[in-house]
């Protein structure tokens, strides 16, 4: 049985290329009004190239800049993220545990944290693997600044061998 066109995925035709690129370039004319709009391929594999979409509709597009951007925006995501997740911000002292204002700053925090997680995972959904690369990085390179013991002062009192719970809420 032939599953390659399921789900309403048309065959692609043998006189057209079926790279991502080509498919995204490859416009159509609509039958009723006549109006041009693209074909996109939503890859649901990890492939590599700048034509992509990362979590804006046509952006980064096609441009070499704008992907490098894209790339960055993703990278300081992640590093943003391990900060807040690392951050005193959301470690009350005990005294201000009972404070109700301390605590709507750290549910908010911990809300911001949260939504940045989701849109780096939502980057890494684009299947882009240069976005999954620096999403990576930038959990670590995060991680390593703030919640490592490398750059920590070693009379810390905290533990050793802390590794945080996951940067999503998945």
């Amino acid at each position: 049985m032939d599953h390659d066109h399921m789900h309403g995925m048309p065959r692609p035709s043998s006189s057209s290329s079926s790279s991502p690129s080509s498919m995204m370039n490859n416009g159509s004319m609509n039958e009723g009004g006549g109006h041009h709009h693209m074909k996109m391929m939503m890859h649901m594999t990890f492939f590599w190239g700048k034509n992509t979409e990362v979590l804006f509709s046509g952006w980064p597009g096609t441009s070499s800049g704008m992907y490098a951007l894209c790339l960055i925006f993703v990278f300081f995501l992640a590093v943003l993220t391990e900060w807040l997740a690392h951050s005193s911000l959301l470690r009350g002292s005990t005294g201000d545990s009972a404070n109700r204002a301390a605590g709507l700053i750290q549910t908010a925090v911990y809300t911001l944290r949260i939504g940045l997680a989701y849109l780096v995972m939502l980057a890494v959904m684009s299947f882009n693997a240069g976005v999954f690369l620096v999403a990576l990085a930038g959990h670590a390179v995060g991680f390593m600044l703030f919640g490592s013991q490398t750059f920590r002062n070693t009379s810390d009192d905290r533990k050793t061998n802390y590794v945080p719970p996951s940067g999503c809420a998945c």
